[in-house]
């Protein structure tokens, strides 16, 4: 295992994951870097409700292919972590999406900017309490389930799978 001052450290699938606080989110990715993790992949957020974010981001060690994920979690309430930019370049795209999904606010980000949606979009679309206008705005038509309409069209829940033969799991 990854000698990681500060941090519970876990293993699952070959896999290590540090667990840190969100003060020592930045000492963290430093410490890695340093240790050999110059490599940076990705940066995301989860959702947990109902009391926060986990915030991970995926490093790897090129010289002993080592991966190392390192997590931290933000309460609902003031989502915020310092940049990892200070520390890798490449978490910029990655900060700005986590903002921009989330609503995580990464403090001194050079460019804390929207990245994806279109301007004026109001909200976090990947949070689970986001409601999806789709969902709200169009009823579905009939009180039927797609394909169930007696139009003539085959309903979904009478077909097989792709690649599944018709008569799979009938009694002949």
């Amino acid at each position: 295992m990854i000698d990681f001052p500060g941090a519970v450290l876990s293993e699952s699938f070959g896999e290590t994951t540090a667990d840190v606080e969100p003060a020592g989110w930045a000492d963290a990715l430093r410490h890695a870097r340093d240790q050999g993790f110059t490599f940076f992949d990705w940066l995301t957020g989860v959702d947990d409700p109902p009391d926060g974010f986990s915030v991970v981001a995926h490093v790897f060690d090129p010289e002993s292919f080592a991966h190392l994920l390192i997590r931290t979690r933000v309460p609902r309430a003031e989502p915020r972590l310092p940049s990892a930019t200070g520390v890798y370049r490449g978490a910029n795209w990655h900060e700005r999406e986590t903002y921009e999904m989330f609503g995580v606010i990464f403090e001194g980000h050079p460019d804390l900017k929207p990245l994806l949606l279109p301007d004026g979009f109001e909200g976090h679309p990947l949070r689970k309490d986001f409601v999806l206008a789709a969902r709200v705005a169009k009823v579905w038509p009939g009180a039927k389930e797609p394909g169930e309409s007696g139009h003539g069209a085959p309903s979904r829940r009478k077909m097989a799978p792709p690649g599944v033969p018709a008569d799979w799991g009938k009694d002949a």
